[in-house]
């Protein structure tokens, strides 16, 4: 009966010693989330037997509370009470006369593991004794019987003892040591089997309502869900659905989740596995635990397998050099191979997400594969926005929170991004003692999320101080005077992160998609405004615009080389990037043009920025006088907010036309020099 239950356990999938298994194994979660037994730790176990035996041999072995003194032994034996005596290893066992006969015709009838010290009856002393030679001249005088027992103990206790005891500790610390190192002997057999994590018919709660920012993809999806809820009307028809459905697009963009969402739509089991869980030490089973996945998948069906981060499998064999790694084309041949195999009336469908889509094998996205590419790209203002609501719906937001204006300042963020901005937003406002998420709250998660982590303990010299916000400051007028250039938004110079010592940040007015030339060149100019501002107020530089200048360089290469944008290489790309999404791909490794065109590149780079340098630094001579105010101001303030700024500039605006009024007006010298002694102190002072 029991190895009929424990098969029904194997069958089940439980291991009949899941009992012994340690409460803290990870995989426990996910394959035992239902079993409602006790989890005792095996230590815990191991404490109890131990104490157990100790109570045991204290009890039963070692007490000796019935044992008379050595000495009183010996009376009895010159007293002739005493007809024999067994010498034992850890006590002398002494028999009457009764006792002696009623133990002999025991002995001869019954099993001798079953006696125990005073079982039989009559009396029996016992006694610790010391084995000596007069001791046992003692016992020759009287003529007393004796002999040697070399272990008192039954049978039962050797056992235990000898045998048992240690073959359950080797056990359990073979369940403990090789089952936590990968299961050798135990898993090693299993190794082919298929790590996808199930989720079982309509216990997956996402829905379409819980992404956003991804309409497009979602209506693409939607086919796939209306198939799987009623197979029968594109089969009567004779339509076939996609068989894989790939969904390409830049990490935290939400594929895992529509994957989810589509599976809780149409309320049907899900598996879900990484493209790395199929690639092992082991030869051959990768490919073995694919035919595993979709032998479950098929039981299931209709269902959806969900294979995330394809590319780790699935990568092209055309550029492998030496064959390239065998047992990961191995295991992508048999996909390729069961994603023929299975037939798309059942309802199977397969969801791939990855964010490298260049490199993925040309066999794998063919058509009856992977049929239908999604793309997931990141959100823009609007999804922005409905992506902040839905993670805003637990949290209690106050009355001055705005999620549009937050939607606008964070271009370019995905939507684990957006999550995260949420969540930071709360944690700040418990941290500050509020019950709820103020606007400064989410303005600070968003700074903090994109930045860094604000520093206010960290000590600057004063001279430092104002070479950051000269610094700062030329970057803001920079900004706000060029054509082209995105708003700003504030500009501090309280540390944050690793190395920024100050910042101006920026907002787009809109998402853009494309850049012209002289969007290009307006970056360029409000990267050089830094360095400008201090050649200015200074009449030297410092290392403070390094990355400003690393980023500008990059642009201008960008301009020469990938899109055409110079006198000798007209609309010529000179070099090839990918069509990944882990940020912006670096070039080939090998160029595809001659080391004058290098030299070319270098001296037009260099040109370009050394012209927009110099039109940054007449522009702010000319606003010398602004660019004094607005570092004075930083410096005291340490923030200006986009209104203060935009205050500032309108009345430096205001005061230039009542100059330029003034001097038309007058026409002397005299007249605009008392015009331009009217700083515009006394009017943004207020502001």
């Amino acid at each position: 009966m029991n190895d009929n239950n424990d098969q029904d356990d194997k069958k089940n999938g439980k291991d009949p010693f899941d009992f012994f298994k340690l409460s803290t194994d990870p995989d426990r979660n996910d394959k035992d989330h239902n079993d409602k037994r006790p989890r005792i730790p095996i230590w815990l176990i191991l404490l109890a037997f131990f104490i157990g035996v100790s109570l045991f041999n204290w009890f039963f072995v070692l007490r000796n509370d019935s044992a008379i003194d050595f000495s009183e032994f010996k009376r009895l034996i010159q007293n002739g009470q005493i007809v024999r005596v067994e010498i034992g290893e850890t006590y002398f066992l002494g028999f009457t006369k009764d006792s002696a006969a009623a133990s002999g015709a025991e002995r001869n009838n019954l099993p001798s593991f079953l006696f125990a010290p005073g079982s039989t009856s009559g009396t029996v002393y016992k006694t610790v004794g010391i084995l000596t030679e007069d001791f046992l001249t003692l016992l020759d005088e009287k003529g007393i019987a004796y002999k040697a027992v070399k272990n008192q103990r039954s049978i039962i206790l050797q056992l235990l003892f000898n045998l048992i005891i240690p073959v359950g500790i080797l056990f359990l610390m073979y369940r403990f040591i090789f089952k936590r190192m990968g299961g050798l002997g135990g898993s090693i057999f299993s190794a082919g089997q298929s790590r996808a994590a199930a989720v079982e018919e309509g216990k997956v709660t996402t829905r379409f309502s819980d992404v956003a920012g991804v309409d497009e993809a979602k209506e693409e999806l939607v086919e796939v869900v209306d198939f799987l809820k009623s197979p029968q009307k594109y089969t009567e028809i004779g339509g076939k659905i996609p068989r894989g459905v790939l969904l390409v697009g830049p990490p935290g963009t939400g594929k895992t989740l529509l994957a989810r969402a589509v599976a809780g739509e149409a309320g049907v089991p899900f598996f879900r596995i990484s493209g790395s869980d199929f690639v092992e030490m082991f030869v051959g089973v990768g490919a073995s635990r694919v035919r595993d996945l979709f032998k479950q998948a098929r039981e299931k069906a209709p269902c959806i397998v969900f294979i995330d981060e394809l590319d780790a499998i699935g990568k092209s064999r055309i550029n492998s050099i030496s064959g390239g790694n065998d047992e990961r084309e191995q295991t992508l041949n048999q996909l390729l191979v069961e994603m023929d195999g299975f037939d798309n009336t059942t309802g199977l469908i397969l969801l791939g997400a990855t964010n490298r889509p260049d490199v993925l094998d040309p066999a794998l996205l063919r058509p009856g594969r992977f049929d239908r590419q999604v793309v997931v790209d990141r959100p823009d203002v609007q999804g922005r926005e409905a992506i902040l609501k839905i993670h805003a719906k637990n949290v209690k937001l106050d009355d001055s929170a705005d999620l549009s204006a937050i939607a606008k300042i964070t271009s370019g963020c995905s939507g684990a991004d957006l999550a995260n901005i949420i969540n930071e937003a709360a944690l700040l406002a418990v941290r500050c003692g509020r019950k709820k998420v103020s606007m400064t709250d989410l303005s600070e998660a968003v700074e903090k999320a994109t930045i860094g982590l604000q520093k206010k303990s960290k000590v600057i010299r004063e001279e430092e101080r104002r070479v950051i916000a000269y610094h700062e400051t030329g970057h803001a007028i920079a900004a706000n005077y060029t054509e082209g250039a995105d708003k700003v938004h504030k500009v501090t110079i309280i540390p944050r992160g690793t190395s920024t010592l100050g910042y101006t940040f920026h907002i787009p007015e809109d998402d853009k998609h494309i850049i012209t030339e002289k969007q290009l060149l307006a970056e360029i100019d409000v990267l050089l405004g830094g360095r400008a501002a201090e050649q200015v107020a200074f009449g030297v530089v410092s290392t403070g615009a390094s990355n400003d200048l690393m980023r500008a360089a990059d642009i201008a290469r960008s301009m020469i080389a990938d899109y055409g944008m110079s006198s000798k290489f007209k609309n010529v790309a000179l070099s090839k990037r990918g069509a990944g999404y882990l940020g912006h791909s670096d070039p080939q490794l090998v160029r595809e043009y001659a080391e004058s065109t290098q030299q070319y590149i270098d001296e037009e780079i260099a040109r370009i920025i050394d012209t927009r340098y110099e039109v940054i630094v007449a522009m702010l001579t000319e606003k010398k006088t602004l660019l004094e105010y607005i570092a004075n101001r930083l410096l005291e303030k340490e923030t200006i907010e986009q209104q203060e700024f935009d205050d500032i500039i309108k009345a430096e605006n205001e005061l230039v036309a009542k100059t330029a009024a003034a001097k038309k007006s007058s026409g002397t010298k005299k007249d605009s020099k008392t015009v331009k002694t009217a700083k515009p102190r006394s009017k943004t002072t207020g502001a």
